[in-house]
């Protein structure tokens, strides 16, 4: 104990220096090249066609409207068609297949949730400190 109390105040005394030495000062570089390039571990060391051969997406934003999008993203949703192109209430009722229950509650009575006992109720409130006294 006494060994770590000494290490820890010559800890505290000493002059601090970093491990990691930057070479240089911090500077942004003045032009970035944005044009698309192949991954440095592509088998190939080439661009997919798409995007060499005078594809329609100039931008990411360009592709990301022109893909298969769903939900809130989709710009594309016409009131006549798709998913959510009518209302549930046009759509008609609902009714399972014969043999489907939606609810348990639809189930014969064999089936449904037994009523729990005083007893049971008792064992869950106390974490079962009671049931074995």
């Amino acid at each position: 104990m006494a060994t770590s109390f000494v290490l820890r105040q010559a800890a505290a005394h000493a002059e601090r220096t970093p491990s990691i030495r930057f070479i240089g000062k911090r500077t942004t570089p003045a032009s970035v090249d944005h044009t698309p390039q192949p991954h440095p571990a592509s088998p190939t060391h080439s661009l997919p066609a798409s995007f060499t051969s005078g594809s329609s997406h100039s931008s990411f934003s360009a592709y990301r409207d022109h893909a298969q999008q769903f939900g809130p993203l989709r710009k594309t949703i016409k009131a006549d068609a798709g998913i959510g192109g009518s209302p549930a209430s046009r759509l008609g009722p609902v009714i399972p297949p014969q043999g489907v229950a939606f609810d348990r509650n639809d189930l014969p009575p064999r089936f449904h949730r037994q009523p729990l006992t005083a007893a049971e109720i008792e064992a869950i409130e106390t974490g079962g400190a009671t049931l074995w006294a």
